[in-house]
């Protein structure tokens, strides 16, 4: 009687942790596939999940001039399952931020991508499982 309540919390904590739905962002410089593509990041949808059934979208979110533009991005699936890449299709002039969103089924995730004219910067992006809200993507592009 005395490990059922250890037990029931490892239980439990196992179930928090397992599963989840995450983009995994990549340097597209070590896939040939995506150098092709001229792409500037790859993206792997990765998880308790099947990745062959993900679907990512892509907007870039900028200011130019003091306005704000948004730009739906080409996402273009790779080989291998749950794997994509996005080529640069925002100007050169202006802040931007990439905003992934990752679905699979009911599942959610996405992510904040500082972006340039050069590429991207993966270093300093952010990834929730809840939406982003359109004060994190100001305070991104300040």
């Amino acid at each position: 009687m005395r490990y059922t309540i250890p037990i029931a919390l490892m239980t439990f904590a196992g179930h928090l942790l397992a599963g989840g739905f995450w983009l995994q962002l990549g340097n597209p410089e070590a896939s040939p596939e995506a150098r092709k593509a001229h792409a500037v990041l790859t993206i792997q949808a990765v998880g308790c999940h099947d990745p062959a059934t993900a679907q990512v979208r892509a907007t870039a979110i900028g200011i130019v001039d003091g306005r704000r533009q948004e730009i739906p991005l080409k996402v273009t699936p790779l080989a291998g399952a749950g794997r994509f890449a996005i080529s640069r299709q925002w100007p050169a002039a202006g802040r931007w931020v990439i905003q992934l969103t990752g679905t699979n089924g009911e599942q959610f995730t996405n992510s904040l991508v500082p972006a340039t004219a050069d590429g991207v910067d993966r270093a300093h992006a952010r990834a929730d499982m809840k939406h982003f809200t359109p004060s994190d993507v100001a305070a991104m592009l300040e």
